[in-house]
């Protein structure tokens, strides 16, 4: 089995590129952002501060969060109903931010990310991918682009879903979620020493998925596999 490993800060459009760089190469795409979102969807949904670590992790047991694959898409399943539209809110994606710092909540959902990958070749994307959760991927990407393109390109997803947003409070938010997720005790995000790294800014979605597919066929062509 192949597995490919993107990781980056928030709004690198690491989900957007994987997802299509997946289809176009025939691999399952895995967005390990989804999960969190799902345990941060849960959380809001009964009331839990997702920073609360002790009530976060007395409610995992309740929790059940499956990926389903369905025409080469991937669906989330949230105790059994589909929330795959209800977890790109950017309430939603403060509290994934929030619970993936605790340990246990990432120890919850880690058998499940390695399982993937041991029986489906695997595009997957997050935080902690290539250092953590598949350390032995035979590639590793580190995507990145600027704080401001990044709030430039969330801020336009944003207005384009019909919700209300204000382009400096979307910079914040960015500025904030880098700070947290480089910072934290666990699995921070730090690019693995073997990564590629992607920088897009400045260059459109078209340009980013070539460079990335571009990156995967070469690394991939030095281990003497070809795809």
């Amino acid at each position: 089995m192949i597995a490919i490993a993107i990781d980056g800060p928030a709004g690198a459009g690491k989900s957007t590129i994987a997802r299509k760089a997946a289809k176009t190469m025939g691999f399952i795409y895995v967005d390990t952002g989804a999960l969190y979102r799902a345990i941060g969807l849960y959380m809001l949904q009964n009331d839990i501060h997702s920073s609360d670590e002790k009530a976060v992790c007395a409610e995992l047991s309740k929790i059940t969060v499956t990926l389903a694959f369905q025409g080469g898409e991937q669906k989330v399943l949230l105790c059994g109903k589909d929330v795959t539209p209800d977890i790109r809110t950017e309430e939603v994606s403060k509290a994934a931010s929030a619970v993936s710092a605790i340990p246990k909540v990432r120890d919850f959902l880690f058998s499940m990310q390695r399982d993937l990958a041991r029986t489906k070749n695997v595009i997957m994307d997050g935080r902690d991918i290539g250092t953590v959760v598949l350390p032995h991927a035979q590639v590793k990407i580190f995507l990145t682009a600027s704080q401001e393109e990044r709030a430039r390109r969330r801020y336009k997803e944003l207005v384009q879903k019909g919700q209300k947003a204000e382009y400096a409070d979307v910079l914040k938010d960015i500025e904030q979620r880098d700070y947290q997720d480089s910072h934290r005790e666990i699995a921070p995000l730090v690019p693995a020493k073997d990564s590629v790294r992607i920088d897009t800014t400045g260059i459109t979605l078209e340009e980013s998925i070539e460079r990335i597919l571009d990156t995967i066929r070469a690394e991939l062509k030095n281990l003497n596999e070809t795809w």
